[in-house]
């Protein structure tokens, strides 16, 4: 249901303010106004999802839009190019953090305003949906006194929320933290924040000489964007500091793909690499309608080939949701991978073993559970479902070696036939994974 705006009467500085007080209500992570010939659409993201807000009249595109970019510190001079901006105020009692972007194109400009809520960076680790292994395993990593730590992950799967948790962890008296980031998402008392700007020349491989100059203990790189930084980052990490940062990565084994591809080098590589934590987020099922079905025959047989473990039943969602949810589901959850660098894989990576072989050193021989093992367990365990776990797990691209291995090879470990056929819809595999 398209919520509706007197248009005719409202100014348009209230219509703005209600639209962006609302999405923040209603738990949104994104709002879009999206332009077309005859209007401007106005969509917000929910626990991942977009779904469509609003339509504004086409005489009143112009200034919707030109009003943002006012709050936003952005100029409204210039449609031509794209703006990047920031909100933060007070607003009808809420505070506002949000980040503004503008794009051109053809029917005006496109306007996405991005609501930080860091509420989870200050509640703990504990909080982040890591199972009792894996948070072992991340508590473990950041007692290093040295080494680098990466969080990796596609946009918007909870990096920075992760980063910012550790962090928080981390910073004590007696330590000297200093961050670069671009931008400085949320000021944390007792730590060194340096802003990039790259408009006059500090960026991120220049502020982190100049870092390692000031006496750190520990340095988070916000992300690393490039081979010199990738390269500053780890030689900065085996002189002694520990290094914290992020890169878009799917998982542990990638990881340390892309690292080599960012020429670092493999005798560094293989003794700065501390720890990964890759993750994903899932939407949350909604504890006060999920209800419980049957598992296909489908579902037995993908939890027994990868938990080894039966199961006869799961919860869904209730197709109409109730009044605390969005169609069965409510928040987020993030499904992790911890891999803590051991010798066996320290010495593949500087011998330039392979890639099956170091796949089957990270996944066989590291104790590592993987996402799509996570995920399953926390569909087990009620928390999400079946198909929000395959709808966030590419099993093709995540787990399948696409040389010289089959999604039948990677998840069950058994050779097949069907090496050059292409994989349909995952409903369709059970023919292919022959379970």
């Amino acid at each position: 249901m398209l919520r509706e705006f007197d248009y005719e009467n409202l100014p348009i500085v209230e219509i703005v303010n209600e639209i962006i007080i609302d999405a923040i209500k209603k738990g949104a992570s994104d709002v879009h106004f999206d332009p077309y010939e005859n209007k401007l659409k106005v969509r917000i993201r929910i626990d991942g999802e977009l779904e469509d807000y609003a339509i504004v009249p086409n005489a009143l595109k112009k200034s919707v839009t030109q009003r943002i970019k006012i709050i936003a510190n952005m100029n409204i001079t210039e449609s031509r190019l794209p703006q990047d901006g920031a909100i933060k105020n007070s607003l009808e009692g809420v505070n506002l953090d949000l980040r503004v972007s503008s794009l051109p194109l053809k029917d005006g400009e496109k306007i996405v305003i991005r609501i930080l809520d860091y509420s989870m960076s200050t509640k703990g680790l504990e909080t982040l949906g890591f199972s009792q292994k894996n948070l072992e395993k991340v508590q473990k990593i950041i007692s290093v006194p040295n080494g680098i730590i990466l969080v990796t992950g596609a946009t918007g799967t909870g990096k920075t929320t992760t980063v910012y948790s550790i962090l928080q962890k981390l910073n004590t008296l007696n330590r000297n933290l200093v961050t670069v980031e671009d931008p400085i998402e949320m000021g944390i008392e007792g730590v060194n924040q340096l802003q990039v700007m790259p408009d006059i020349g500090l960026t991120f491989s220049i502020a982190l000489r100049s870092i390692l100059r000031q006496d750190p203990d520990i340095i988070m790189i916000g992300e690393i964007r490039d081979d010199e930084t990738a390269q500053i980052a780890v030689r900065a990490s085996i002189t002694g500091h520990l290094v914290l940062s992020t890169l878009h990565t799917n998982n542990s084994l990638n990881t340390i793909e892309r690292l080599l591809d960012m020429e670092v080098e493999r005798y560094l590589l293989g003794s700065a690499l501390a720890g990964i934590v890759s993750q994903r987020l899932a939407r949350r099922l909604c504890p006060k309608c999920r209800e419980k079905r049957a598992a296909t025959d489908y579902e037995k047989s993908i939890f027994k080939k990868v938990l080894k473990t039966d199961i006869n039943e799961m919860y869904v969602v209730h197709q109409e949701g109730c009044p605390e949810c969005t169609r069965g589901y409510k928040g987020r959850i993030a499904i992790q991978e911890v891999l803590i660098m051991n010798q066996h894989i320290r010495d593949a990576i500087v011998n330039n073993v392979r890639k099956d072989e170091l796949r089957a050193l990270v996944y066989g021989k590291s104790d590592v559970t993987t996402i799509l093992e996570d995920g399953l367990t926390k569909i087990v365990d009620g928390i999400t479902t079946f198909d929000e776990i395959l709808r966030v797990i590419d099993l093709e691209t995540d787990f399948v070696d696409e040389d010289t291995m089959s999604l039948k090879k990677a998840l069950i470990g058994k050779e097949t036939e069907t090496k050059e056929k292409p994989l349909e819809v995952l409903e369709d595999n059970i023919e292919i994974l022959d379970i």
